[in-house]
Order: structure tokens, then C-alpha cells, then sequence
């Protein structure tokens, strides 16, 4: 990345999925539909169900990596603000991804505000303003 990580540009897509996977298995699952109509054999529209199971794999592939990386950053979080004599009770998965790019000065009074306002994972996201870059999310 040529300009440093902040709320504008820390969005990232995943070419080989975002830009190959997706949009192939949707092409599929559409063209399947089409050569139904065109010739409703059943192999023909067996197809259907079979590329839209396709496409959802994909999807939920997707999901469940996002799942768990939630998960890892939740973990790693927590254990930076226990290294910094913080309580991470009572934050969501969503807030634990979005402080993980307040620095550590910050984090504390950030942490507090987003307990308190219970504010969104874009809302923490605007309040930080010494960003942590996160370049390893996929």
C-alpha cells in the first residue's frame, strides 16, 4: 500500500475471490438458468441447484474465514488491553475489530466511550485519530 492505512482506505478486497470466485459462480448459476429455459431437460435443471450450492459454498467459505479471524483479533485485543490493565468485557466482536486500529495512547478512553455510547464499529472507526494499520486482514 503506497498511502499509510486510515478509515478511508483500510477497506481491502481479495482479488482471487472478490473478482474471480464470486463473479464466476454467479455466471454460472446464471447461465444455468438460462440454458433451462432454453432446453428444461433434467440434467439441464439439475444444474441449477448444483451452481447455486456453488455459489453459496463460495460464500460461506468466505464467511466462516471472516468468522474466525473475528475471532483471532477479538482474542489479540483482549490481550493487548489486558497488557495495557484494561477490561475488555462487554465489547462485541464488531468493536473489538474496529479498536484494533487505536493506538494504544488512545485505546482506553476509546474502549470506554464505546462501552458507554455503545457505538458502532464505523463509529469507532471515525473517532480514531492516530491509526494502528492493520495490513494482515483478509
Amino acid at each position: 500500500m503506497s498511502a499509510p492505512q486510515n478509515f478511508q482506505n483500510h477497506g481491502r478486497f481479495d482479488p482471487k475471490f472478490h473478482f474471480f470466485t464470486i463473479p464466476l459462480a454467479l455466471f454460472c448459476f446464471i447461465a444455468s438458468i438460462f440454458h433451462v429455459w432454453k432446453q428444461p431437460t433434467p440434467p439441464n435443471i439439475l444444474l441449477v441447484p448444483v451452481t447455486f450450492v456453488l455459489f453459496m459454498v463460495a460464500g460461506i467459505a468466505r464467511g466462516y474465514a471472516l468468522q474466525v479471524q473475528d475471532r483471532v483479533i477479538r482474542l489479540e485485543e483482549s490481550l493487548r488491553m489486558e497488557r495495557l490493565g484494561m477490561s475488555s468485557a462487554g465489547l462485541t466482536i464488531r468493536q473489538f475489530v474496529a479498536l484494533r486500529f487505536a493506538s494504544d495512547a488512545e485505546l482506553p478512553a476509546l474502549t470506554e466511550r464505546a462501552r458507554a455510547e455503545k457505538l458502532s464499529g464505523k463509529q469507532i472507526k471515525q473517532a480514531i485519530v492516530n491509526w494502528r494499520a492493520d495490513y494482515e486482514r483478509v
